[in-house]
């Protein structure tokens, strides 16, 4: 059976417009944003339907692309850092190494148009997600500090048969999720207000980066040549597949995990967290003394005090864990699992965030997904409250969001909100193909997910 490729129509560079002001040439990078330099661009996407109603589906096409490009510009212009690129002074006497983002000296964001011919059901039916999906993305593979040389940014439009694709490529160098999908929500703001000139949007960007009381804004890392920090990860063989918890089995399930730590503290995500935890436990099949542990991405904006605004555009995210041993983790109840989850979460303060950041300055480092993860971690990344399906291209709602190649390992677990809405919740699952055969075949696992089928 022959495999569709992509054709590239057209590929181009956006600069922001009107112009970026002198001022805003330079950004710095804070601790969070360097030590992302070795981590895969953040990839996610948005697939929607052709509009049947129209009648020319070339012109339609062609005026799409015409639209994101100016809207793309315009949103550049308040998310200027994202048409930057990555620049490294160093110096031998003194000794200094610098990573910052030169805004002016660049050709600006990217942008493709491309076309595949495959249709939506070729995406959405598949029990796993397709490979081909990957190729929706542009900077396949690359790391954040190949922004130096690539865009940091790279939108992607592939037209399929009877669907769009709408994929983002961004340096997480420059942002996390929370940036990410703000940047995203207000592309989407400006393509539905169809106003040719610079408006001001519903939620500004906040560019002043923070940095603790002493430190920054130029941060002298002690590396002398980038190949000390970079590594570049590979995964194995993986199978990707999108597990559906509707609201109803979400309320149940955290109902359940409260009733069993005889508590009402404990989230909704919490709950869903303690289930995939001792899930995928389950079908790795570990011996019962080795040491489990369950990380949840978490932003530090609203654990600060003061708290960052919700616009604060740069990284601001820790990975907070709690950890067993497998033993532990399976011989108690849900609640059990999801009290110790509550935990880490709740005890992740001011306090904590600034301790973690008063370790990096003492002894500097770039993350490594290598090192940073392990074949008992179970990583719980992104966030379903991040609004995803609310972004409007002139085709209606999102059909389904979908991800790249970027950030996945054998244990990645992915949240996105429900296409419903309402507190549903689809988790991506990156697995080895035994380890998701068995978590298929989980009865625990199973007894959720199909509680959600029958309450569609």
């Amino acid at each position: 059976m022959r495999i569709p490729s992509l054709n590239i129509v057209s590929a181009c560079f956006i600069k922001p417009y009107p112009p970026i002001k002198d001022s805003n040439q330079i950004c710095y990078l804070t601790h969070w944003d360097i030590a992302m330099l070795s981590t895969h661009y953040i990839q996610k996407g948005l697939l929607f339907k052709k509009p049947t109603s129209s009648l020319n589906q070339q012109h339609f096409i062609e005026n799409l692309v015409d639209k994101l490009k100016h809207s793309l510009s315009l949103t550049l212009f308040h998310y200027y850092p994202l048409s930057g690129r990555l620049v490294t002074k160093k110096s031998e006497d003194p000794h200094s190494y610098t990573v910052f983002v030169d805004c002016k000296n660049s050709r600006g964001a990217r942008f493709i148009h491309a076309t595949l011919d495959i249709t939506i059901n070729d995406i959405l039916s598949p029990v796993d997600v397709p490979p081909i999906v990957q190729s929706f993305f542009d900077h396949d593979k690359a790391v954040s500090h190949d922004g130096h040389t690539m865009s940091l940014l790279t939108i992607q439009v592939t037209e399929l048969l009877d669907g769009v694709f709408i994929g983002c490529s961004m340096n997480h160098c420059i942002g996390d999720g929370t940036g990410y999908w703000n940047f995203f929500n207000s592309f989407s703001e400006i393509f539905q207000n169809d106003i040719h000139v610079l408006v001001p949007i519903s939620h500004q960007p906040i560019h002043n980066r923070w940095f603790p009381q002493g430190y920054g804004p130029i941060i002298n890392l002690p590396f002398k040549h980038h190949e000390e920090f970079v590594h570049r990860y590979e995964t194995s063989i993986l199978r990707e597949r999108i597990f559906h918890f509707s609201a109803e089995s979400i309320m149940k399930l955290k109902a359940k995990a409260n009733e069993e730590s005889n508590t009402r503290k404990i989230s909704s995500f919490q709950s869903l967290s303690a289930l995939v935890w001792r899930s995928i436990t389950r079908a790795r099949q570990l011996q019962h003394g080795q040491r489990t542990t369950c990380k949840l991405a978490t932003n530090n904006r609203t654990r600060m005090e003061p708290p960052l605004p919700k616009e604060y555009f740069g990284n601001s995210l820790h990975a907070v864990s709690a950890e067993t041993t497998v033993g532990e983790l399976l011989e108690n109840d849900l609640g059990w699992a999801a009290w110790k989850i509550h935990l880490a979460v709740v005890n992740h303060d001011d306090k904590v965030v600034r301790r973690s950041v008063e370790e990096w300055f003492r002894s500097p480092f770039v993350y490594r997904t290598d090192l940073f993860f392990d074949p008992y971690t179970v990583m719980m990344g992104s966030s379903p409250r991040f609004n995803m399906y609310g972004n409007e291209f002139g085709m209606g709602k999102v059909l389904a969001v979908r991800s790249g190649y970027a950030n996945k390992f054998d244990g990645k677990v992915t949240s996105y909100p429900g296409q419903e809405g309402g507190g549903s919740i689809d988790l991506e699952v990156c697995l080895s193909p035994e380890k998701m055969m068995a978590l298929e075949a989980d009865e625990e696992f199973n007894f959720w997910c199909l509680l959600s089928c029958s309450s569609l």
